[in-house]
C-alpha cells in the first residue's frame, strides 16, 4: 500500500515521502480500515515537526490523527466484528491515516450515517469534541454569559460561534484577518475584534462595558493567549488548548492571585479518557447530529491526493488556506 512517511522531525513539506508499505495486521481488539480521507491539522504538522506532545514510537512514522474509511477486517473482538464493513470515523495514534489502509484499535471508531458526507466526517473527532467538551462540559458556559475565544476563523473557532447560538451563550472572537470579520458575523458571532485594531484587554471591556469575561479559550499562546488571560474578570477561567505560536505564555503571578482567575491546559485525549462510556455515547450522538443537520459544518479549502501530500502540508501550514486541507486515499 501506499503511505506518507517520514524518518526524522523536520518541516513537513520536507520529510514526507510516499513510500510502499505492508499493509498492517489488526491484532485481537483492533481493525484493518481502508482510509477514504483524513485532515491534516495543526497537531499532525507539529507531531512530524517533532513540536507535539505525542512522539513517534519509531521511525519510518506514518502520522494522521483522524480520518474516514472503511473497516475491512477485525483482529478479534465483539467490537471489532460489530464494525466490519462500516464507514468510520477513526482516531489513531499508533499507525497513522496517511496511508491506504490502517490499524487502529475498535474502539477508537465510530460508525457514520449515511448523511454525512466524507469531508465532514472526516474531522469528526478532534474539533466538534474539543468545542463541545470546553464549552459545555469543562467551562459550562452559562446562557447570557459571554466566552472569549482566539483564532475564531478557524474551523474549531466556527463550531463554537454555533455551539454559542445554540446554547445561549454569547462569544466574542478575536482574528488576526479584517476579511474574517463579516464571515463570522454572517456565521452568529456576536463580537468581532480584530487584533491588530488596539490592545486586546481594551476592546474585550469596551464590548462587555468594562466587566471582561469569566470564560475564555486560547489556543496560541505567545501574546494572544497572554492577552487573553489578561481580558479575565475576577473569578474567570481560561483554556489553554494548543499552542500555534510556539511561544509560553507571559502572566504576571500578581494577575492570578489578585483575579482569582485560573488558567488551565485541555487536551481532547487526556480528557476523553477521563469519562464513562455512557457519556462519549453522548457527546459522539451529538456530533452525528450537529454534522448531519449541518450546524457544525467545515469549510474544505482543498483536496489532495496522498501522492501530493507535500503540497498538501505546505497549503495547510499557510496561515490563509481558506479551510480544512484533507488527504483523499481513493
Amino acid at each position: 500500500m501506499k503511505a506518507a512517511v517520514f524518518s526524522a522531525h523536520g518541516n513537513p513539506a520536507d520529510v514526507l515521502s510516499i513510500q510502499d508499505r505492508p499493509v498492517p495486521t489488526p491484532q485481537r481488539g483492533e481493525v484493518l480500515v481502508r482510509m477514504l480521507a483524513s485532515p491534516i491539522n495543526p497537531s499532525d504538522l507539529m507531531f512530524i515537526a517533532g513540536q507535539y506532545t505525542l512522539k513517534p514510537k519509531t521511525f519510518p512514522c506514518i502520522p494522521g490523527f483522524e480520518g474516514v474509511g472503511v473497516v475491512e477486517a477485525s483482529g478479534g473482538g465483539l467490537l471489532g466484528a460489530l464494525r466490519k464493513g462500516k464507514r468510520v470515523a477513526l482516531l489513531n495514534d499508533t499507525h497513522g491515516n496517511w496511508c491506504e489502509k490502517t490499524v487502529t484499535r475498535a474502539r477508537q471508531v465510530i460508525p457514520i450515517p449515511d448523511g454525512i458526507p466524507d469531508d465532514q466526517a472526516a474531522g469528526f473527532f478532534v474539533n466538534p469534541l474539543t468545542a463541545i467538551a470546553m464549552t459545555t462540559d469543562v467551562l459550562k458556559v452559562p446562557a447570557g454569559a459571554w466566552l472569549l475565544q482566539s483564532a475564531a476563523g478557524s474551523a474549531l473557532g466556527q463550531m463554537v460561534i454555533r455551539l454559542g447560538k445554540l446554547h445561549g451563550f454569547r462569544t466574542i472572537n478575536v482574528v488576526r484577518r479584517a476579511e474574517q470579520i463579516d464571515e463570522l458575523k454572517k456565521l452568529g458571532a456576536d463580537v468581532v475584534l480584530l487584533e491588530s485594531a488596539g490592545p486586546l484587554v481594551e476592546q474585550v471591556k469596551k464590548a462587555t462595558g468594562g466587566a471582561g469575561v469569566l470564560n475564555a479559550i486560547d489556543p496560541v499562546g505567545g501574546a494572544t493567549g497572554t492577552a487573553m488571560v489578561e481580558c479575565l474578570a475576577p473569578g474567570g477561567r481560561c483554556l489553554v488548548y494548543g499552542s500555534l505560536s510556539g511561544e509560553a505564555l507571559q502572566v504576571h503571578p500578581r494577575s492570578l492571585i489578585s483575579g482569582s482567575v485560573q488558567v488551565e491546559g485541555f487536551w481532547l485525549s487526556n480528557w476523553a479518557k477521563k469519562q464513562g462510556i455512557l457519556k462519549m455515547l453522548r457527546l459522539t450522538g451529538q456530533v452525528k447530529k450537529l454534522l448531519a443537520s449541518g450546524e457544525f459544518r467545515s469549510t474544505i479549502a482543498k483536496k489532495y491526493k496522498l501522492d501530493d501530500v507535500k503540497q498538501a502540508v505546505a497549503h495547510a501550514a499557510g496561515e490563509a488556506r481558506g479551510g480544512k486541507v484533507l488527504l483523499t486515499m481513493t
